[in-house]
């Protein structure tokens, strides 16, 4: 009952303060008896009002869930443009680094940056238009087509002498002593210790064992007997001429003692005429006369017999002593067992050998003072301009441009190479193009252990003999010069079998690497293969008397006819045969005035020179001032 009154009592005052209430908006006849219609407009509007708060929590849930939804939806946009922008920092890096120094105009080592094993990058490209072309790294031509010559084995080395030819019993005079002093490296020394044979059987003279040079650049005290078997090539020479390791004791006295042989110096490429006539009665007259800087001194173009006696001295008579042979042997084997094949490369790209060769390599200044001052030790060395020497074919190959011949040639990257080189100028830096081509890069140094090669490592003659071993027999022999060893190994190679051996055409490759930026790399491979024919070691590249006789011995070198089935046109490589033609292409070798080496200029004052009387022998060229030694072994 209580509890009535109490919510009547409510009411009452809730109506009257909503009478109070609207009698602020309603006109002043309002009265209570409409009270019951205003409870019901009351009770409409809270429960509106109850709608309206549950509909505005409802869409606030409903808002918070959307906010969460989206926020998830949002994450992977956000880190996709995070990523992009770290991408594009990255892509910023380049233009950020210090750039690479500028390369000289004609560098041939600015061409191709690597930037990656078989991609190569031409940077020194004009205008907007910037060449890239790709060296395949393993794509190369399949089989033995690379590794043996087709036409090779139907040729043999062919120097016994004729019946014409007179034994050295019947031939060698009494008290004729003929003394040889050899000049340059190992292989320059091999030319004089081959030709002084030759020299004295026209001069029908005794030979004494030759003298090594001791006191050239190489400054390698070795004797002839600790390089060569001197008992084999007294022996194996004994029916040719006589040899004797010294002059006799019954001597005139005088004449022997240390610095009192008469020495004198022959003209270069002196014929068998010019000997008689100009070494002849001096010895004669002196008995003991002693030829000093002995090296290229008699003629390529000799009669036929004495031609063989020359390829019998060079290729049978001449052997390293047993401990040079056997540790040359074991580096073959090391390479074989590498590889089936193998490919040598005889690098000859030293400071002292580009310091001669006066060729501009794109160093800038730097380069240009340390050749330079290297340059001084050489009196009589003339200037050159860098960029005819290089037209003329007269600079070798640099390391990258031997290696994009090679694979231009087809030799993939994964073939193993051996090389043969001194210190290369630029060191590794020099090296990386090739070693990024080839990365199966080998010297004797990388096979053999510092205690193998102890007993050779203190001797440049003993560590170049190791060289051309290997060389020799590699499957295939590449060369990036034309110096003696390049020469001498061609010619052995032709003699025992005409076994690959790759010269590069030097003037005609110029023009394709200094024309690379215009090109891609198929137009390269195709114009290097193009000027590379003839150049390859086949037989009859050369014609019979062209060249040096020891890169071109063709009077030692005979065909098998009755083996040859028609496979191609071919002829006998002698002297008497040498008029015929075989089909000869532009890409001719270099001819005698081609020719060129890497000479010193310091003159022994005590030798005595010999006047070059042209006149009584028109065979003999004209001297020209002679530099000391010869920079290419």
């Amino acid at each position: 009952m209580e509890t009535r009154t109490t919510l009547a009592t409510i009411k009452l005052v809730i109506l009257k303060m909503l009478r109070d209430t609207f009698s602020l908006y309603t006109p002043t006849h309002f009265s209570l008896s409409s009270s019951s219609q205003i409870m019901e407009k009351i009770k409409r509007r809270e429960k509106n009002n109850n709608d309206n708060i549950i509909n505005f929590s409802n869409n606030l849930n409903f808002f918070v869930c959307r906010r969460r939804r989206n926020h998830r939806c949002l994450v992977i946009p956000l880190l996709s443009a995070l990523a992009g922008t770290m991408l594009f920092c990255f892509a910023l890096i380049p233009f950020l680094a210090p750039p690479f120094p500028p390369a000289e105009p004609n560098d041939p080592r600015r061409l191709l940056r690597p930037t990656s094993l078989s991609e190569f990058e031409n940077v020194g490209s004009s205008g907007d238009h910037k060449v890239v072309f790709r060296v395949p790294q393993n794509k190369g031509r399949l089989g033995q087509e690379l590794w043996s010559s087709r036409m090779g084995r139907f040729y043999h080395g062919c120097s016994n002498a004729s019946k014409n030819f007179t034994p050295a019993e019947i031939k060698t005079q009494p008290n004729r002593y003929l003394v040889i002093a050899t000049s340059g490296g190992l292989n320059q020394q091999r030319t004089g210790i081959t030709d002084a044979v030759v020299a004295a059987y026209i001069l029908n003279a005794t030979l004494v064992v030759p003298k090594l040079d001791q006191k050239s650049f190489w400054k390698d005290s070795s004797n002839f007997s600790e390089i060569f078997d001197v008992d084999w090539y007294i022996s194996f020479l004994s029916k040719d001429v006589k040899i004797i390791k010294e002059l006799p004791t019954n001597v005139n006295p005088h004449l022997t003692k240390a610095g009192t042989l008469y020495s004198i110096r022959v003209p270069r490429k002196c014929t068998a005429d010019c000997y008689k006539t100009q070494v002849l009665p001096l010895l004669l007259k002196k008995q003991v006369v002693q030829l000093s800087k002995f090296d290229y001194r008699l003629s390529n173009r000799l009669e036929e017999d004495l031609q063989k006696l020359r390829c019998r001295v060079n290729y049978h008579a001449l052997k390293f002593t047993n401990s040079i042979q056997e540790m040359g042997q074991k580096l073959v084997e090391r390479m074989r067992i590498k590889s089936k094949h193998f490919l040598a490369l005889h690098l000859r790209f030293e400071t002292d050998m580009l310091a001669f060769s006066g060729c501009n390599y794109g160093g800038g200044k730097k380069e240009s003072e340390e050749l330079g001052a290297i340059r001084k030790r050489w009196k009589s060395l003339h200037i050159h301009n860098p960029e005819k020497e290089r037209r003329q074919g007269k600079c070798p190959l640099t390391p990258e441009e031997v290696g994009l011949m090679l694979r231009a040639l087809g030799f993939s990257s994964d073939i193993h190479i051996y090389v043969a080189s001194g210190e290369i100028y630029g060191g590794e830096e020099t090296l990386a193009p090739l070693k990024a081509l080839f990365p199966n890069f080998y010297t004797k140094e990388t096979i053999a252990t510092m205690e193998e090669l102890a007993p050779f490592s203190s001797f440049s003659s003993r560590m170049a003999a190791l060289d051309y071993i290997v060389c020799d027999e590699s499957d295939v022999f590449v060369t990036n010069n034309n110096g003696n060893m390049a020469r001498m190994l061609s010619g052995r190679r032709k003699y025992f079998g005409h076994k690959p051996t790759i010269r590069p055409n030097a003037k005609k490759l110029y023009r394709v690497f200094m024309g690379r930026n215009n090109m891609t790399w198929e137009e390269i491979a195709s114009r290097i293969r193009t000027h590379q024919i003839r150049f390859m070691g086949e037989p009859n590249e050369m014609k019979a008397g062209r060249g040096e006789f020891y890169e071109n011995p063709a009077a030692c070198i005979c065909e098998d006819s009755a083996r040859k089935t028609g496979e191609g046109p071919g002829y006998m490589l002698s002297n008497k045969n040498s008029n015929e033609s075989n089909g000869e292409l532009n890409n001719d070798p270099l001819t005698d005035d081609d020719e060129w080496d890497y000479i010193e200029s310091e003159f022994d004052q005590q030798d005595k020179a010999l006047p070059n009387r042209t006149d009584s022998d028109p065979t003999v060229k004209p001297e020209q001032p002679e530099l000391e030694e010869i920079f290419s072994d």
